[in-house]
């Protein structure tokens, strides 16, 4: 069960003018691919993340990017279309990547019944070493004959912790490290982490680290490309 928390990646990104002054990209096309591995380093998924669409209405814009995600050997195992928000500085970020989508897809596609609650994830444009920003949640349910599936992750302690030199396959860059703490459930077993992440202006995620409760790390996520 312990593989449904592996922190298989999400991608955000985001778009303004000024993209000097925000975390994400901000340009059509472009893709970030990841891998992820476990605490054996041994590699678990590749996600590829595309942006397919960006609109803008005043101080508001809606980015649609498409999620693949593939086993080690290259196979598909699913694909989502995804849309998040920026509104004035701040991101709102889809929290599907605290679950392991995959345990839902259905041929590789993610079933329309499957019922999501919570609230997104809130990024500052400018964040402030030593901030400490709101929590957030996710549900995610789906009834499968009598028997109904249910993952659950709450994000809190979120914190802003310093800013890092972080080289990875796909670079080099000047990172903000973001720490929390994710309390995870899933048809009622019960998981709680410690996850450390790195953020980069102008591209988003570089780096994600998940330890467990005694300081183990359990798994860890790396920016490998960037095509524009």
């Amino acid at each position: 069960m312990k593989a449904l928390f592996l922190f298989t990646v999400m991608f955000f990104v985001g778009m303004i003018s000024r993209s000097e002054e925000i975390f994400f990209p901000s340009k059509e096309g472009t893709v970030l691919i990841y891998k992820t591995y476990d605490k054996k380093d041994k590699e678990v998924n590749t996600v590829k993340y595309t942006i397919t669409h960006l609109k803008t209405t005043g101080n508001k814009t809606d980015i649609t990017y498409l999620c693949e995600s593939m086993d080690p050997k290259g196979k598909l195992v699913f694909k989502d279309e995804i849309t998040i928000q920026k509104v004035g500085d701040k991101l709102y970020c889809d929290m599907s990547k605290f679950i392991n989508k995959a345990a839902f897809q259905k041929d590789g596609q993610i079933p329309a019944e499957v019922e999501i609650t919570g609230n997104n994830m809130e990024i500052p444009s400018n964040p402030n070493l030593g901030d400490m920003l709101p929590d957030a949640n996710i549900v995610m349910s789906m009834s499968m004959g009598i028997i109904k599936m249910k993952m659950s992750a709450d994000v809190v302690n979120r914190k802003v912790e310093s800013i890092e030199d972080i080289t990875v396959k796909g670079g080099t860059f000047k990172c903000w490290k973001f720490t929390s703490d994710v309390n995870s459930s899933a048809m009622g077993f019960k998981m709680n982490t410690k996850n450390v992440e790195w953020y980069a202006k102008g591209i988003g995620m570089v780096k994600t680290e998940s330890y467990d409760k005694k300081g183990n790390l359990q798994s860890h996520t790396d920016l490998i490309e960037v095509l524009r």
